[in-house]
């Protein structure tokens, strides 16, 4: 009993799931991005329909979990996410959506679970994912050869971060931890063995329309399933704009409930 009690503290450090809908047709489950937090898809939590219990993802580092040393590559952060929400995946359908960071993380995880499990998501949705040969992409894997500074300005040209984050000299410090962190993960994938036509689940990807050269198309080639691109108007944080969100919600409800479920 005490190493269920653990098990259960453990996964609600990694899970947020602030409104637990069990009679739900099938789970969302979010992956923030790199510096994120839990605050903006906890509202998702409340907003979608019914017939869709939405989950966010925690990583180490952050939040609650500040204490916690931070993963040390992909493969910790794919296994520690699997086996907290193994069980839930395994008794109802489910659909991941991931922005930035957060898009290569649920790829390397639904990868894992099809590899080892045979499941799929009934959906992905890719937002603000650079395609793996783009300049932002490339730009990405070399964080933490960067200098501090001009991390901050790029942040600031990405927008997302409220430029009083940017300008307090101990937050700022620790956001710039968390995003090395994130991109040493990022740099133990083996990107180059991405699976060309691997999965069979339908596939969106969304960016913001401001970027240019993002090749976020190139994530379309992973499945055989339907696939279709949304360039929604702003930057790479596109998706803080109220519109783009009502939009987004409205459009990964619809995906959701018209698919097999």
């Amino acid at each position: 009993l005490f190493c269920l009690f653990v098990f259960l503290l453990e996964m609600n450090k990694l899970i947020s799931r602030p409104h637990k809908r069990p009679n739900a047709l099938c789970r969302l489950i979010c992956f923030p991005w790199s510096g994120g937090n839990c605050s903006f898809f906890d509202r998702w939590c409340e907003v979608f329909s019914s017939t869709i219990e939405v989950s966010v993802i925690r990583l180490a580092g952050r939040e609650c979990r500040d204490k916690e040393p931070f993963p040390e590559d992909m493969a910790e952060v794919v296994n520690e996410i699997t086996s907290a929400l193994l069980k839930d995946l395994q008794e109802k359908p489910f659909a991941f959506f991931g922005h930035s960071f957060g898009s290569y993380v649920s790829y390397a995880v639904t990868v894992h679970l099809k590899e080892e499990y045979g499941l799929e998501p009934v959906h992905l949705f890719f937002s603000g994912a650079y395609g793996l040969h783009s300049e932002y992409f490339l730009l990405m894997t070399k964080f933490r050869e960067i200098e501090d500074s001009r991390m901050l300005e790029y942040l600031d040209m990405l927008g997302g971060t409220p430029p009083e984050f940017l300008e307090n000299e101990q937050i700022n410090k620790h956001l710039l931890r968390i995003l090395k962190e994130d991109q040493k993960v990022l740099h133990t994938y083996l990107w180059r063995d991405i699976r060309k036509k691997y999965l069979s689940c339908d596939v969106t990807c969304f960016n913001g329309s401001d970027e240019n050269e993002h090749g976020s198309e190139a994530w379309l080639a992973v499945t055989t399933g339907d696939t279709s691109i949304h360039s929604l108007p702003g930057n790479h944080f596109y998706l803080l704009e109220p519109s783009n969100e009502t939009f987004l919600i409205k459009y990964i409800t619809k995906c959701i409930e018209n698919s097999d479920i």
